[in-house]
């Protein structure tokens, strides 16, 4: 059973029944049967269908937004936008998808040969919860303009979710079945993943069952991209400017209540600014208004379980217990729903849990180096990769961290996002693999060489 709660009251809104083993071949056949169709399918018709799926998703912004907000947490004045994004990611491969695969002529011993792109067939998509309109564009916008079909396994808790983007594209015309939802449990990935029809798997969520995914898919020999967990370091330099980088470093924590990968969740400050930088990032993180995420003015909704909160906690608890200031949070509120309180944890050091670990809440960390030198080693002192910001007014010296650090992208005084235009992901144990721009398209095909006498 798929069971939906409300993270704002945590009272149960909907229970879904979970597919069989029977059922889910099915589905997973539906989607196969559907390839040979859809990959015969031209660019410019497969372009038409994505670009309807765009209107469409635009057409159902307010009511998607909602459904974000009441299956887990997300504020509707952040729903909107990744409904918006989402329809940007579609319509972005509408665009560019032929470009991104067009044959590549190569010089050889042959009259010609050239490599060509087709796709691999029917994929599985793993998503998680925490952006589940975007995250699963992201994955199927650019496996659909190459031609492949795409079975969408979301999150278990959000099957209404789900639903509606399944539903999106019959809203829109899509030919049936090119997207399938596949509802069911956790426990029954493996036999999804084992599933012949099966090409390949792009999963993203926690590292541990990123492991478990890789692992099974490569018993099966099939090819994964993985986009994990990250511990995303934002190095704020002296000659900084120190205004906007902590406008930008707060944004980045506090997005969907800090639930993001690509979150700025250690901030490393140059000693010389600590004091100063501390002082304007706790009167930003003051200003967050927690509350019903289908208010307007919320800014901070609820953690999407009880579970996450509790570990949460833990981390925070851990950390001050070792020695960390706490200078706003850190305390478990009282009343309904799973919510966290906007918290900022100064004098934090290497040694202590909420370095170490990832945190996935409206948890900010802040480390004191004394210099550039500390504070790239302290960025990349961390099994993840996912991405990192630098601040500095020295464009060169910018330039050099950047190509230091571990990561897989790199945002210079500026938000570290993902963008269709441009490939995202990780290195370390953030994952690996690329999702957007010209890479990402690729991931998901038969890069095939072509020689002709």
């Amino acid at each position: 059973m798929l069971i939906a709660t409300n993270p704002c009251s945590g009272k149960i809104i909907a229970e879904y029944p979970s597919l069989n083993n029977s059922e889910l071949h099915e589905r997973i056949g539906d989607a196969f049967r559907a390839a040979d169709q859809w990959q015969a399918c031209s660019y410019d018709e497969r372009a038409t269908t994505l670009r309807a799926v765009a209107a469409e998703l635009r057409k159902q912004k307010t009511y998607l937004a909602e459904l974000m907000a009441l299956e887990m947490g997300k504020p509707v004045k952040e729903g909107g936008p990744e409904v918006e994004k989402a329809a940007g990611c579609a319509e972005y491969y509408a665009d560019h998808a032929a470009e991104h695969l067009a044959p590549q002529t190569l010089p050889s011993d042959a009259s010609i040969s050239y490599v060509c792109h087709p796709p691999l067939g029917t994929l599985l998509g793993i998503l998680p919860w925490n952006a589940p309109l975007w995250l699963a564009f992201r994955y199927l916008a650019p496996a659909l303009m190459a031609g492949n079909t795409c079975v969408m396994k979301h999150d278990p808790y959000v099957p209404a979710c789900a639903i509606a983007i399944a539903k999106i594209f019959a809203d829109a015309g899509a030919p049936a079945n090119i997207v399938v939802n596949l509802g069911i449990d956790n426990d029954a990935i493996e036999t999804a993943i084992r599933d012949p029809r099966i090409a390949a798997v792009s999963f993203t969520g926690s590292g541990n069952a990123g492991r478990i995914v890789a692992a099974i898919a490569g018993s099966e020999i099939k090819p994964t991209v993985l986009e994990l967990g990250g511990s995303d370091p934002c190095i704020v330099l002296a000659d900084a400017d120190l205004e906007t980088a902590a406008d930008v470093a707060t944004l980045s924590r506090m997005i969907n209540a800090g639930q993001s990968c690509i979150a700025a969740k250690r901030i490393i400050v140059e000693d010389t600014v600590y004091d100063t930088f501390v002082e304007k990032l706790q009167s930003r993180m003051a200003k967050f208004k927690s509350g019903d995420p289908l208010l307007a003015d919320t800014d901070v909704g609820p953690i999407a379980r009880e579970d996450l909160r509790q570990n949460l906690h833990r981390q925070v608890t851990d950390t001050i217990n070792a020695g960390a200031k706490c200078l706003l949070g850190g305390e478990l509120t009282d009343g309904p729903g799973f919510f966290y309180p906007p918290t900022l944890l100064i004098d934090v050091t290497e040694n202590m849990c909420a370095f170490k670990e990832e945190t996935f809440g409206p948890v900010m960390v802040v480390i004191r180096a004394a210099d550039v030198e500390e504070a790239v080693q302290l960025a990349n002192e961390t099994p993840y990769g996912l991405g990192a910001a630098v601040w500095t007014k020295n464009a060169e010296l910018a330039t050099s961290i950047a190509n230091r650090l571990e990561t897989g992208q790199v945002a210079i005084n500026g938000i570290v996002k993902t963008d269709s235009r441009l490939p995202s992901g990780g290195v370390k144990g953030s994952g690996y693999g690329r999702e957007l721009g010209p890479h990402g398209i690729k991931e998901f095909v038969n890069t095939k060489q072509i020689w002709v006498k």
